[in-house]
């Protein structure tokens, strides 16, 4: 009985070591910007707002858990996910989050100041509109992480070009904005540009981690 009680022990240490390394908001944000692609250590400090030697420490841990792996090319440390397992445990994490805690879900709604803005289609049906031109599905994200995986049929401006782009959008049809997912507010921005320049432009929630997660395939 002993040894059974040791070796339980030690199976349920080990899944604890993958909710040790999340247990940090800086860590777990770490994980949605890698879910975009591979990223150096510089930019996932410049994007999380941290400086590079926390980014390392966080990022060393989550190594230390197999959520993420690095390769070096001269004196740049490049990391990416280990799998899309890693993605698909943020989504289902955040998503648990949210149905938990009140909160969240009132934070959410006050990001959402005009709950028009979000798109009335998502998932297969979005697809099928986009693939019929009806609707533009436009991917605000920056250009590296819309070549390493977008929505299919998706346009790529990222957000800092859109409005000097705006003018390679069709003014008649549904502009369906996307980019990294729920917490991001790079989607709510473009629409409220392409609101103010007369499109019909809403937010679809998803990024490519949730689309994934979803079972929808992505184009790469």
């Amino acid at each position: 009985m002993s040894d059974h009680r040791e070796t339980k022990t030690f199976l349920y240490e080990q899944v604890a070591r993958i909710g040790k390394s999340l247990g940090s908001p800086k860590r777990l944000e770490l994980i949605e910007l890698l879910s975009q692609g591979e990223k150096c250590v510089d930019q996932l400090a410049v994007e999380a707002g941290i400086s590079i030697k926390l980014a390392s420490a966080h990022l060393k841990e989550l190594k230390g858990a197999n959520l993420v792996s690095w390769r070096r090319d001269g004196k740049n440390m490049f990391y990416r996910l280990s799998d899309d397992h890693v993605a698909d445990l943020w989504v289902a994490l955040r998503t648990l989050a949210e149905e938990r805690f009140h909160e969240l879900r009132a934070t959410m709604i006050t990001l959402l100041s005009n709950p028009r803005e979000l798109s009335p289609v998502s998932g297969r049906e979005l697809l099928r509109k986009a693939r019929k031109g009806e609707v533009v599905v436009l991917d605000v994200r920056p250009l590296a992480e819309y070549q390493t995986a977008h929505l299919p049929c998706a346009l790529s401006i990222p957000l800092p070009e859109l409005k000097q782009r705006i003018s390679e959008l069709p003014g008649d049809r549904m502009i369906v904005a996307y980019c990294r997912g729920p917490f991001c507010l790079m989607a709510k921005e473009a629409v409220g540009i392409l609101s103010q320049e007369g499109f019909d432009a809403v937010r679809l929630e998803d990024g490519v981690a949730e689309w994934r997660a979803r079972g929808l395939s992505l184009a790469r």
